[in-house]
This record gives structure tokens, C-alpha cells and sequence, in this order.
């Protein structure tokens, strides 16, 4: 089950000093930059890239050529995994990951997202920055606060209706709900574009979002029936949602929570708060998400990096005893589902046995 964390607990957990807890990422950040492990890797994103406009490129040419068959849908499929990689580059570049200059890395990040994905490059900005400044912090981080899922059991208490039918299952539902994700990510940046409040960009990422969408529909009426071209647009964005969602869920889910008003020193907050995921091609299949906690501590290192970096940060959690969690990838999606289904108990019908309710 998910705990609130406190300071008070931290220090009595870790039996270390508030001094020497503080000076933990000093020592880890010179060790991490004394191995070169903060340069950037340029040729590595211009490979990365240009392997993925191949295979973008062939995935049209093979739907034009394909025309009206529901072999499409395999195509289609193809077409979610890509975007979902290209998202992740769009995400590096927006920690200043792949490129030398902070403009530069903006740009691509922005041309990625809003013109390829189709996703506001802004609100993405917006919402991961404070994510990661209050990971699982309760009210402060964005990724944490109520939606079709709950994450947590207060907010579970006060689901009504179908959405408490859903939070009391949401365990079970996550894979499900995870192929509406894409749609949701597509809606959300479109909405925060169009509020009220100064958004920077907004025009610009409009007019690429729209640019997108009408290329990527065009295309698909010459080439198939209308009815296929729908269905290939729901698959595409399955498996895109759910790309997305199983890439980023397993980092925090079901790991410790921060009360609203606490303290935490930096090294702390960020280790203790993330779930690294081992496993041979994980950091591919995972956009280099895989190594959280790293992530966490230094969000400009490039992704061939992290690695080499753990390797540092797991030595120095062991010399102190800091806790730090890596698993395997069905080990953390099975924790996100207990911890999802234990929330959901919360949002029980209060005439329900609890004891049946638990074992359900």
C-alpha cells in the first residue's frame, strides 16, 4: 500500500543526519560528473532518429501500397509503437537531453510533439516540470491528482457514480483503460491550449496539432474506406496509449507518497519516490524511463548515460542504506495494480463486508 511520507520517519528509517542525508547529492552529482556522464550524445539521438523516420516513413508507404485491407490494422499498429518512441526523444528533449543549446532542444522538442505526435509540446512541459520538482508529493504533483484512475485512497472516497464503478476496479481496468490514454493525451494538450491564461506557443502548436491531424486523415481517406480509416485511427492510438502509459507508470506508482507540507531533501525525495525496472532491452522499449530514479536526480542526462549513472547512485544508497527499488517489469506492473486496487477499496459501498471487499 502507498504511505505519506514525513521527514521525522525518513530520519528514523535512514538514521543519518539532515546534514549528511543533504550532502548525499553533492557526492553523487561530482562522482557523476567527474565520469563524463553529463555530456551530451548527439550522434546517439541523430541514429536514434533517423532510424525512426525510416520506419515511419515505411509504415506510410506500406499503407498506401496495402490499400483497402485490414492487414492496415497491423500497420496501424506499427504506427503507434513509433510515435510512442518518437515521444519519448520529444520528452528528452524537453529535460535538454539531446541537443547542446536549450533553444535547439525546444525546437525539436516542440516539432516532435506537437508536429509528428500531436501533442502540446507546452503542456507537456508544464505538467512533467512539476512532476518532477514533487514526485508523488500530494497536491503538488500533477501526475497523481484525480482522473478516470485514482491514485489516491481520499480521492477514491469521493468518486460517485460510473467513475466509482471504475476507481473500485481500477486494478483490474489499468491495461484496459490504458488504450483510451492516447485520445486522452491528444484532448488534454488541445484543451490547455485553448484556455484562457497566457499559453506560450499557443498558435504556433495549434497550427502544428491541426497541420498533423489534417495530413494524418487526408492520407488515410485516399488510401482506405472511411469506416477502416476509423478503425485504423483506434488502434493506432491503442497501442499509442498504451505505449505511453505502461512506459510511464511503473516509475512512481505504488511507490511511497509525500504529504503536501513536507521537506524532503532533494536526494531523498527523488530516490525513494522512484522504481527502476531491469531487464535486457528495457531502456529501448522504455525510452531510457526505465532508470528513474537517475532520471530523477539528473533530468538533462543523455539516455546512454543512466545506466553507468545507477551504477553510482546504487553504490552510494548501499554504503548509507538508502533504500532503492529496482524490479523487473511484471514485478512493477503487478505492484502499480495492487496499489491501484488497494485505492480503489477505498471507493467500496459503505454496506460492503470490508473483509469480502479486501479479498475481492
Amino acid at each position: 500500500m502507498t504511505t505519506t511520507m514525513t521527514a521525522g520517519p525518513l530520519r528514523s528509517t535512514i538514521r543519518r543526519s539532515e546534514e549528511e542525508r543533504r550532502a548525499d547529492f553533492r557526492v553523487v552529482a561530482k562522482a557523476v560528473r567527474d565520469a563524463g556522464l553529463l555530456e551530451r550524445t548527439v550522434g546517439f539521438y541523430a541514429w536514434l532518429l533517423a532510424g525512426l523516420g525510416v520506419a515511419l516513413v515505411a509504415l506510410l508507404v506500406g499503407s498506401a501500397l496495402l490499400g483497402e485491407s485490414w492487414w492496415q490494422l497491423a500497420i496501424a499498429a506499427g504506427l503507434g509503437v513509433v510515435l510512442t518512441q518518437l515521444s519519448f526523444v520529444a520528452h528528452e528533449a524537453s529535460h535538454r537531453q539531446v541537443l547542446r543549446s536549450g533553444p535547439a532542444n525546444d525546437r525539436l522538442g516542440r516539432i516532435l510533439a506537437a508536429g509528428v505526435v500531436g501533442i502540446s509540446h507546452q503542456w507537456w512541459m508544464s505538467k512533467h516540470s512539476r512532476h518532477h520538482a514533487n514526485p508523488n508529493q500530494i497536491g503538488r504533483d500533477p501526475d497523481i491528482e484525480i482522473d478516470t484512475i485514482h491514485f489516491l485512497p481520499s480521492d477514491a472516497k469521493r468518486s460517485k457514480g460510473a467513475l466509482r464503478w471504475i476507481v473500485r476496479r481500477q486494478g483490474w481496468l489499468f491495461f484496459p483503460l490504458l488504450t483510451l490514454e492516447g485520445l486522452n493525451l491528444h484532448v488534454r494538450s488541445i484543451a490547455t491550449l485553448l484556455e484562457r491564461r497566457p499559453v506560450e506557443g499557443r498558435w504556433i502548436e495549434l497550427g502544428m496539432i491541426a497541420g498533423r491531424f489534417a495530413l494524418l486523415v487526408t492520407f488515410l481517406l485516399l488510401v482506405m474506406p472511411w469506416w477502416m480509416a476509423l478503425a485504423f485511427l483506434g488502434v493506432q492510438l491503442a497501442v499509442f496509449g498504451v505505449g505511453m502509459g505502461a512506459s510511464f507508470a511503473p516509475n512512481h506508482k505504488g511507490m511511497p507518497t509525500v504529504s503536501r507540507d513536507a521537506r524532503l531533501d532533494f536526494f531523498t525525495k527523488q530516490v525513494r519516490t522512484s522504481r527502476n525496472i531491469r531487464g535486457w532491452g528495457m531502456s529501448a522499449l522504455m525510452g531510457g524511463l526505465n532508470y528513474q530514479v537517475e532520471h530523477h536526480l539528473f533530468p538533462n542526462m543523455a539516455r546512454p548515460h543512466l545506466k553507468a549513472a545507477s551504477a553510482i547512485v546504487q553504490a552510494h544508497c548501499r554504503t548509507h542504506g538508502i533504500p532503492y527499488t529496482e524490479t523487473g517489469l511484471v514485478g512493477a506492473y503487478a505492484s502499480v495494480v495492487r496499489h491501484l486496487n488497494r485505492v480503489g477499496l477505498a471507493a467500496r459501498d459503505p454496506f460492503d463486508c470490508p473483509m469480502l471487499a479486501a479479498r475481492r
